[in-house]
């Protein structure tokens, strides 16, 4: 009897606890609640995707890289529905990504890296399809690309990660 008396008290523990957790205001993570659709990037080394906002849904990806870009379609409390570069979308917990815009080098073939946002300007390097960097000073056709440290200009066209001719600081 003692030992089912012990199981008793943890069981009422157990559930007393996930129902406090229930109680708990939800967090909205790493980013607030934006106007959809905005882009950001993964922000964990390993992130999951699901077919829905929650745990209980089944996963469909794990993500394995960092900065990977991603559009983010929809909002749930503590989730994210974003597009990936494939155009796959899922559910992802929002504690996964970040505001860090990021884009990928989309295309058959390298594409050149400019010392400026300029046709004519010399090329510092050239980035492989599917290369990920963080971008900034995009002016509705260049965008700065820096990968790891080593930066130039590409055309928009180039990569995945912003609107057509969007302009981003």
């Amino acid at each position: 009897m003692m030992f089912q008396e012990g199981k008793g008290v943890r069981r009422a523990i157990v559930l007393a606890l996930a129902a406090l957790g229930c109680a708990l205001p939800a967090t909205s993570g790493a980013q607030p609640a934006r106007k959809t659709p905005y882009w950001a990037s993964i922000s964990a080394g390993e992130a999951m995707m699901r077919t829905g906002p929650g745990r209980n849904y089944p996963a469909v990806w794990l993500y394995k890289r960092a900065d990977l870009p991603i559009k983010v379609i929809e909002t749930y409390p503590s989730w994210r529905k974003i597009q990936d570069p494939d155009g796959t979308t899922g559910w992802m917990l929002v504690n996964l990504l970040s505001d860090t815009r990021t884009a990928i080098v989309i295309g058959d073939a390298p594409r050149p890296m400019h010392e400026k946002p300029d046709e004519a300007a010399r090329i510092r390097f050239r980035a492989e399809p599917g290369v990920v960097g963080r971008i900034s000073n995009c002016d509705g056709s260049w965008c700065r690309f820096d990968v790891k440290g080593r930066a130039g200009f590409i055309r928009e066209a180039h990569i995945w990660g912003t609107d057509a001719r969007e302009v981003v600081e």
